[in-house]
């Protein structure tokens, strides 16, 4: 098969994937997930995408399970069919207008087994609440294009909030240094690589991106920064093209994220770096808050302070109603990038304060 990557940060490539590579990626996920002919698996995800058409699909046809198709997700219907369901696959969209229904809850959830969710990080909070309204521990992974699943968290232990798991079985991951490729260790936030079974055998017609996509031991690079903690749980940190160098320091996107998420009145936040006179590229928040709560820029500016160092701390607080996403549910940084683009430039800094609750 070739499937195009979603080109969240550039152009989209076309990922050759073998029988091999889908077939290993079935047999793995069947394992850890438990996969069995008995099972009855509420599909509702695009089929043009790795996770509709080869994770959720596949694992259903190879394992003998029924899937339940549904042409389109529909909070309601999914709720209907879970009565007779036992797997939900999903993205982190599905759970959050599943939790915007009054009928989810414990009875509702009781004959399910398993809900999965990828293709795009899970807020802390839809963990929280969908465990307090279900008592079902959402399972999240992870994986690409180019690799079907490459990680996911366990399915009998601890299924940490904020990690996606272990690799798959035969599947190796490590952490290499942005700057020499040199393996790091254990903690370290670095570039994530994978080796394995899974991992797709070329991009179509682009030898050059190919091979400057791969190692000379086969680890693929994928692109992603992550880190490993001390218990072996992988951390994705984010992208490697939205990584933020701003005065000759690296800031990851996601540290920050995760603390103006928490903030009263923040629905969620993208951090961007945009280009600055004097820093090179300036840290910068984008935030959709909630539509009855009240927020402005210092009050984010303010609870950041004392928790950031200085050059973590955003230049500039955006406030938009949504963040653009692709239709797996991914925050399209390369847009807000380039709406945002001439901010900090001489022409528009001195005005920049009072465009920030405009943009």
């Amino acid at each position: 098969a070739i499937l195009y990557t979603s080109g969240t940060t550039g152009r989209s490539k076309g990922a050759v994937l073998t029988h091999g590579n889908l077939a290993s990626n079935a047999e793995a996920l069947n394992d850890i997930w438990r996969f069995t002919g008995e099972d009855r698996l509420i599909h509702a995800l695009p089929i043009f995408h790795a996770h509709g058409l080869f994770v959720a699909c596949n694992m259903a046809l190879t394992s003998g399970a029924t899937m339940i198709f549904l042409p389109r997700f529909d909070a309601d219907r999914v709720i209907d069919e879970m009565a007779n369901a036992t797997v939900l696959m999903g993205v982190p969209t599905f759970y959050t207008r599943l939790l915007a229904s009054p009928r989810l809850d414990r009875s509702i959830a009781a004959g399910m087994r398993l809900f999965v969710s990828g293709s795009a990080p899970l807020l802390k909070d839809t963990h929280t609440q969908f465990a307090e309204r279900t008592g079902h521990t959402i399972l999240e992974r992870y994986g690409m294009t180019e690799t079907c699943m490459i990680a996911s968290n366990p399915y009998e232990a601890d299924r940490r909030v904020g990690a996606v798991g272990f690799p798959l079985p035969n599947v190796e991951i490590r952490i290499t240094s942005r700057e020499t490729g040199d393996a790091l260790p254990q903690g370290e936030t670095g570039a994530i690589e994978v080796r394995g079974p899974n991992v797709f055998d070329r991009y179509w017609r682009m030898p050059e991106k190919t091979a400057a996509e791969f190692r000379e031991d086969g680890f693929f690079i994928t692109g992603d920064l992550g880190r490993i903690d001390a218990d072996g749980y992988l951390h994705i940190i984010g992208r490697d093209k939205d990584l933020v160098i701003t005065g000759g320091y690296n800031v990851y996107p996601k540290e920050i994220e995760a603390l103006i998420d928490t903030l009263p009145g923040v629905a969620e936040s993208a951090v961007i770096g945009l280009p600055h006179p004097e820093f090179g590229e300036g840290v910068t928040a984008v935030v959709v808050p909630h539509p009855d709560k009240d927020v402005d820029e210092q009050d984010v500016l303010a609870a950041l302070s004392g928790q950031l160092a200085r050059f973590k701390q955003p230049k500039a607080v955006l406030f938009v109603e949504e963040l653009p996403r692709n239709v797996m549910g991914k925050v399209q940084k390369n847009e807000l990038r380039d709406r945002y683009a001439t901010l900090y430039t001489p022409a528009t800094a001195n005005q920049a304060g009072s465009q920030h609750c405009n943009g």
